[in-house]
């Protein structure tokens, strides 16, 4: 089940849109998730820690999930939806539902500040803490063109490998293999078990000279999905910390999923 965090921002319907296609292409439910924050501070008796200062929280956030449930059956009217509110920090608490889900979604406006992902915002923690890829929702959305993996010759990028091909099966897509030639690598070997277990992708390969970050903008132009594998190193995304990490999330011109690996 497609899992998404709503706090009702643009970003965040556009981010519920996607959930609802990928949920509905799946053939699986949605739900739909709301952290609040409890209150550090001390709060007088009978006011709810949640809202110490009386604005209406409850209300706001009722009104934004109904928004948000009304997007995602514009999207998908047979799809089944649930609703939570969860009280804590939002990345932990999203990370927490997650470890059910089969995706997490979440809008741009979280990897807005490129420092804030790599050291502990939504999309960031999730990567690495979360046990289930995560969509982040940026750049143009289409439902043409090819899934781009990311630095396919990669060791450790046999997880991103298998949730690429699975997405371009299901999508209908062709797979577009990034690779550079500087690097004295090719995906091929490391691809051919994916390639006999999904004979109908076809898959293609882009080798490169250029510097990775414009490799990947270059390849995301046209692209209805860039798939890039992240390792977890010592709590922050590594694979996202280096300038290639951060301009697959600053340049892509369409959404981008972060796959964990479990074995780097």
């Amino acid at each position: 089940m497609p899992q998404t965090e709503v706090d009702g921002s643009p970003s965040s319907l556009a981010a519920v849109e996607a959930a609802a296609r990928e949920a509905e292409r799946r053939g699986v439910g949605l739900e739909l998730t709301h952290a609040l924050t409890w209150s550090s501070e001390p709060v007088p008796a009978g006011v709810a820690p949640w809202d110490p200062a009386g604005a209406g929280v409850r209300d706001r956030v009722n009104e934004a999930l109904t928004d948000a449930e009304w997007r995602a059956r514009k999207v998908a009217p047979q799809l089944a939806i649930t609703r939570e509110v969860l009280l804590g920090e939002p990345a932990s608490v999203l990370n927490s539902e997650a470890r059910a889900a089969s995706l997490a979604v979440v809008g741009s406006r979280r990897v807005r500040g490129l420092r804030g992902l790599l050291r502990g915002s939504v999309a960031g923690r999730l990567s690495v803490h979360g046990s289930c890829p995560v969509l982040v929702v940026c750049g143009r959305q289409s439902r043409t063109g090819p899934v781009v993996l990311a630095d396919g010759a990669s060791t450790a990028a046999r997880e991103a490998a298998e949730f690429a091909f699975a997405e371009a099966a299901g999508r209908g897509a062709d797979l577009l293999v990034l690779h550079h030639l500087h690097d004295g690598r090719s995906a091929g070997g490391s691809l051919a078990g994916l390639r006999a277990k999904y004979p109908d992708v076809t898959v293609r390969s882009w080798p490169s000279r250029s510097r990775r970050r414009r490799a990947l903008a270059e390849a995301s132009v046209g692209a209805q999905l860039v798939v890039v594998g992240v390792r977890g190193h010592n709590g922050t995304t590594a694979a996202l910390s280096g300038p290639d990490g951060r301009a697959i999330l600053r340049h892509a011109h369409c959404p981008v999923a972060l796959v964990p690996s479990r074995n780097a």
